[in-house]
């Protein structure tokens, strides 16, 4: 399993106040949810008018599936007429649980491997 996330720091067009910034913000984390089924939120310059941080996550059993959400988000932050996309952060993490999982498998090939060897 792997847990891939983005945080994109985005700057606002003529926003005045925060109300036109949630006006912005909001649709935008509606629609990558909607789109590409994240989990997605304002998470960051909640006290700025023309600053956003918007964070993204996916969860995806593999490596490639989670790369190609994150670049389709981008793409669609991206091409935003109403903001600037000043950077975005990202990593792809895989689960520990496959890791152990992944170990315990090949230490049971290998245990019988030896048993094998030793009969």
């Amino acid at each position: 399993m792997f847990v891939g996330s983005v945080a994109f720091d985005v700057l606002l067009g003529d926003v005045h106040s925060l109300k036109q910034k949630r006006s912005l913000v909001r649709p935008l984390v509606a629609e990558l949810r909607r789109k590409y089924d994240v989990s997605a939120a304002e998470a960051g310059h909640l006290d700025l008018h023309r600053r956003a941080l918007v964070g993204v996550a996916v969860v995806a059993p593999d490596r490639a599936h989670c790369v190609e959400v994150l670049d389709a988000c981008e793409r669609l932050v991206a091409y935003r007429p109403e903001l600037e996309l000043l950077s975005a952060r990202r990593q792809v993490l895989r689960s520990t649980d496959d890791i152990d999982q992944h170990d315990k498998h090949q230490h049971e090939t290998d245990e019988t491997r030896t048993e094998t060897k030793d009969e």
